[in-house]
């Protein structure tokens, strides 16, 4: 009995100290070499990264476009140091203006209605990619009676996958730029 008692508290030391060690954890899950983490991470002192420092803090991102399904007529993209609404919006009021449809076209066909979210603010225009078209084709969106004119694209997502609508034309149908508005899609 004694015995149990002494070897009970040594054992639990025991498993104390080796837990401690480098390279003990059982099943290999710690690193072997306690020095690669910092080795292979180097942070110089100099560099703030305090979210204080308001745009210089977050660089950017820019996304790349699909060439395959723009314009050469397309407003120019954003400049790289876009941070509002109107600075990522490039289109003209001329642009905006010939988007707004009055009446619709006659012999457009009526494909569907779709869940849209903001597309990507960085691709300039007034457009709308959805499952509902195979190919690149003009048509229009409306939404809560307002209708504006757009380029339809083809997202190459499954029916009922939803759609991606540009900055442009969500701010000239009125629907909530966090939102997900449903929107009527036609094709002329």
């Amino acid at each position: 009995m004694k015995n149990t008692v002494i070897t009970l508290p040594i054992f639990a030391a025991f498993v104390v100290v080796s837990a401690c060690a480098p390279g003990s954890f059982p099943g290999g899950l710690q690193n072997a070499n306690p020095n690669a983490v910092t080795e292979s991470v180097s942070v110089s002192p100099d560099i703030d990264l305090s979210p204080s420092l308001g745009a210089a803090f977050a660089p950017p991102i820019r996304p790349t476009l699909d060439l395959s399904q723009v314009r050469p007529d397309l407003p120019p993209p954003p400049p790289p140091t876009a941070r509002t609404v109107e600075d990522f919006d490039t289109t003209s009021a001329e642009d905006r203006a010939a988007a707004v449809v009055i009446t619709p076209v006659s012999g457009e066909r009526r494909l569907g209605s779709t869940i849209a979210s903001l597309g990507s603010p960085t691709d300039p225009g007034i457009w709308f990619k959805t499952p509902l078209v195979s190919s690149v084709t003009q048509g229009r969106v409306e939404y809560n009676g307002t209708s504006v004119a757009v380029e339809l694209r083809p997202s190459g997502g499954a029916a009922g996958s939803g759609s991606q609508i540009s900055l442009a034309a969500m701010r000239l149908i009125g629907a909530p730029l966090t939102g997900l508005p449903e929107v009527t899609v036609y094709a002329n």
